[in-house]
């Protein structure tokens, strides 16, 4: 580091700089500062130009601190414009002359080791012609927070630098931008890039989110721009020397997304050209060239959507960019797809080719949302419009930005702009540090018993650390811990423990029951772990369920389950006869069903067929468990996981609902859904619960009707190996359903063997359950009552086959509902596939 011994004697000292620089294509005017040094260098193809020279268009308003550093970790290529930065203590500014007109601001950072300086401790704010850029600004935190934001995503990030774009116009002819350095601390920059936009990048009348096409004049021209993500959505990243008009850097998506493969990739070595000449800054061609997809059946279904999610700051307006290129279909209604940002409708019935104006032609639409002030993250998910009857059933996507716009001149977050001058802030200061100097009194001696407590504590923790590895305790030891939200488990000691039932087993009676866990012993591999046959030393079979420490799944899940099933009662649930939790082990007993899954009997297994009756009769008595849970308690319960592997046979083929680990407590009154993650079986998932986040009871009706579907077809509901429109059964079995010819791909085994009516009040129910939205499906009540009735015409077909009496669906109907003992409603006597009451139907 170089200090200049005499910086507080030349503050107001004017550098006049030489910066004028023209590199790449597009880039007339453009200005590349090269911070702390003197030199000019080359990197990324562009000419740098040190801020320490003399010239004439761009100014330094004090000398600062140059810093430079021996070692650079990243890119080497953009070492010799990171390992120099101008540091300063005092406010500094950089003025641009000539800069009239449009202009991307790039502020470029990268924290190395500074002299007498610790990095992780600088805080400054940016502004650049009286609009607030960045407020209290610390380069490590940002950097940090960003590479485990991707993380947390499931995407990889290690980035050690950042770049904070921004975009204006400059109405006057001077550019001035200031570095405000918090009172007490300091700042730095890296690099400078003004570069210079002659084309019309934003126009001011955008399509706003959930408007119908409504359009908002934005005024853009008045109002500063941030570039928040720029994605280069199913390809690599691009970097600045590949686009050769505005040198802008792409990201790759898949960091980005709620499930990276989530759809296929696909790339065009076509001629891809603009759609139109005003088309030619907005993207570099190489963003149209790739694409992602949903016709990744083997991951999740085409009527899902891809998404992206975002962390944005509240309280803002965004702009959302969408780029497009029609790869594949050379006319247009091929391949029509909706458009969801925030969980509202941007746009609907939208075809590329249309709107390009032909394939290989590139096209971009911006949409206009604001994110209110609870709320810090940003949707953006596409998928197909199944109501078209297009022959593309997917989506796609070339590129992706976001875009956040100022707000009374401010771009920095609401919440953390400062007074520059400091004084609003030291009065506080010293307000609460007086109120504390008055109460601290009062504390001391609780702090001292506290600490003495902690200590001992933490002599314990240690100890428990020692025997119990990071990430994988059993319940006990959480009792009062609090989890990483802050909020505390319940331990099977405490407050749960009263409304607990059930044997709490040792370990050694576990191994003793399951001949210490035999693989031959195995009837069950899931996500949580191995399930295993055993006797208990009473003679009783059991199944036994162990975690996998490598699993998934864990301890919410165990919590989960014991919760669950403590509380749960019913003869089409699956009874838990105990647990252990010894010796860092989470092992759940249940009662032993001897039949298995019902998966195993629709095909997959040399098991013979069920017959048509049984597989009512299996429905049926999932459907009174999933009932109970939707109504026994006050607040409902939602399964979240309901698929043929979770329904299991008894030895009298009797259908109880397992696996309650992924289970929800239903909404309270005041509420219409539970916010929280998509978790679930793909095939099985609900589209709208997929696409919102949003968990209601009508979550598991979808997942119910896809195994009803599964029941009658008897395959798996996803099977790549198959023709493209046949992979996904939900899909497959319903365009069948809606030519009303679902007879046409049932299971072999049941021609001849069933009663038409019974099928087709089955597949009538079925369909319902697949409803697009939750509100149009029916209530789990309602399936119950058409399930039962379908076996009664089922019942009543073989009793008039052989020769018993003769078959009358219109009388087994009346028969039906005179045996609920309920009135049925009108609209129920008008079309048999209406509501009913869910409460009418009752388990004895």
């Amino acid at each position: 580091m170089k200090i200049d011994g005499i910086r507080l004697l030349c503050l107001n000292f004017l550098i006049v700089v030489s910066l004028y620089v023209r590199s790449g294509e597009g880039q007339k005017n453009s200005i590349l500062v090269n911070c702390g040094t003197n030199s000019t260098i080359n990197v990324g193809g562009r000419r740098w130009a040190g801020d320490s020279g003399t010239g004439g268009n761009v100014s330094l308003s004090s000398s600062g601190i140059e810093a430079s550093a021996t070692t650079f970790d990243g890119d080497q290529a953009y070492a010799p414009l990171y390992k120099t930065a101008r540091l300063f203590v005092d406010s500094l500014n950089y003025t641009f002359r000539g800069a009239q007109g449009s202009y991307f601001l790039r502020l470029h950072f990268y924290p190395f080791a500074l002299k007498n300086h610790n990095v992780n401790d600088s805080s400054f704010s940016v502004e650049a012609n009286g609009i607030t850029l960045l407020s209290r600004f610390n380069v490590p935190d940002e950097i940090l927070h960003k590479n485990l934001y991707i993380m947390e995503l499931g995407g990889n990030s290690s980035s050690p630098y950042l770049v904070k774009e921004f975009f204006f116009t400059v109405s006057s002819d001077v550019l001035v931008v200031d570095f405000i350095p918090t009172k007490g601390s300091f700042g730095f920059v890296n690099a400078i890039e003004i570069v210079n936009v002659e084309d019309r990048l934003f126009v001011d009348s955008i399509h706003k989110v959930g408007s119908n096409g409504e359009t908002s004049n934005l005024s853009l021209s008045k109002r500063g721009i941030e570039t928040m993500y720029r994605l280069n959505v199913g390809g690599s990243p691009i970097k600045a020397d590949e686009d050769l008009i505005l040198s802008r850097v792409w990201e790759a998506d898949s960091s980005y997304m709620l499930t990276a493969n989530a759809g296929s990739e696909i790339h065009s070595r076509g001629n891809i050209t603009y759609g139109s000449a005003n088309e030619t800054s907005i993207a570099p061609l190489v963003v149209y060239r790739s694409a992602r997809t949903t016709s990744n059946t083997q991951v999740m279904e085409n009527r899902f959507n891809m998404s992206w999610k975002f962390e944005v700051d509240p309280d803002f307006d965004y702009i959302i960019r969408l780029h497009f290129c029609e790869l594949t279909f050379d006319k247009a209604n091929e391949r029509i797809f909706r458009i969801y940002i925030n969980n509202k409708t941007a746009a609907d019935n939208f075809d590329i080719f249309e709107q390009a104006g032909g394939m290989n032609k590139t096209y971009h639409q911006d949409f206009f949302d604001v994110v209110p002030s609870v709320v810090n993250t940003l949707w953006i998910q596409l998928g197909p419009d199944t109501t078209t009857g297009t022959a593309g059933t997917d989506a796609l996507l070339n590129g992706l930005e976001v875009f956040k716009l100022s707000r009374n001149g401010n771009l920095a977050h609401v919440g953390k702009v400062e007074n520059p001058g400091g004084s609003k802030t030291s009065r506080n200061m010293i307000l609460w540090v007086s109120i504390g100097a008055g109460i601290s009194s009062i504390v001391i001696l609780a702090a001292s018993i506290a600490l003495i407590t902690c200590f001992c504590r933490k002599r314990n923790k240690e100890t428990d650390a020692k025997k119990h590895p990071p990430g994988w305790r059993p319940l006990f030891l959480l009792n009062s811990t609090a989890n990483a939200k802050g909020s505390l488990h319940q331990s099977l000691y405490g407050s749960m423990a009263p409304n607990r039932t059930g044997r709490r087993f040792t370990l050694a009676e576990l191994k003793a029951a399951t001949n210490n866990f035999e693989d031959s012993l195995v009837i069950g591999v899931g996500g949580f772990g191995k399930v295993y046959k055993g006797e208990i030393e009473d003679g009783t079979r059991a199944a036994i369920k162990r975690a996998n420490p490598q699993s998934q799944q864990g301890l919410t899940e165990f919590e989960t389950e014991i919760e669950m099933l403590s509380k749960l009662r019913h003869k089409h649930l699956v009874s838990m006869i105990g647990f252990c939790d010894e010796q860092d082990e989470m092992i759940l007993v249940y009662e032993y069903m001897a039949n298995g899954t019902l998966r195993s009997h629709l095909f997959g297994s040399n098991l013979p067929p069920l017959s048509w009756k049984q597989r009512i009769e299996v429905c049926i008595g999932a459907a009174r468990g999933l009932h109970y849970l939707h109504t026994g308690a006050d607040r409902g319960i939602i399964h979240r996981d309901v698929k043929t592997t979770n329904i299991l046979l008894d030895e009298n083929f009797v259908a109880k609902m397992a696996d309650f680990g992924l289970s929800k407590t239903g909404p309270s009154l005041e509420h219409t859904h539970v916010s929280t993650a998509v978790k679930g079986s793909f095939g099985y998932l609900d589209p709208e619960y997929f696409r919102r986040q949003q968990l209601t009871e009508k979550s598991d009706i979808y997942s119910f009707g896809v195994v009803l579907f599964e029941v009658i077809c008897a395959r798996a509901v996803i099977n790549p190996s198959l023709p493209r429109d046949q992979i996904n059964l939900a899909e497959w079995a319903m365009r069948w359903q809606r030519q009303r010819s679902l007879e046409t791909i049932i299971d072999p085994h049941l021609q001849g063997a069933y009663s038409p009516e019974s099928l087709t009040k089955y597949a009538e129910i079925a369909e319902k359950c697949l409803a697009d939205e939750g509100k149009s499906r029916p209530a789990m009540g309602e399936v119950l009552w058409h399930l039962e009735y379908v076996l009664q015409v089922q019942e009543a077909w073989l009793r008039s086959i052989n020769g018993e009496n003769s078959f009358s669906s219109s009388q087994v109907l009346a028969d039906h509902e005179v045996r609920e003992d309920v009135d049925v409603p009108e609209a129920m006597k008008l079309d048999r596939g209406a509501g009913l009451d869910p409460k009418r139907v009752q388990d004895e």
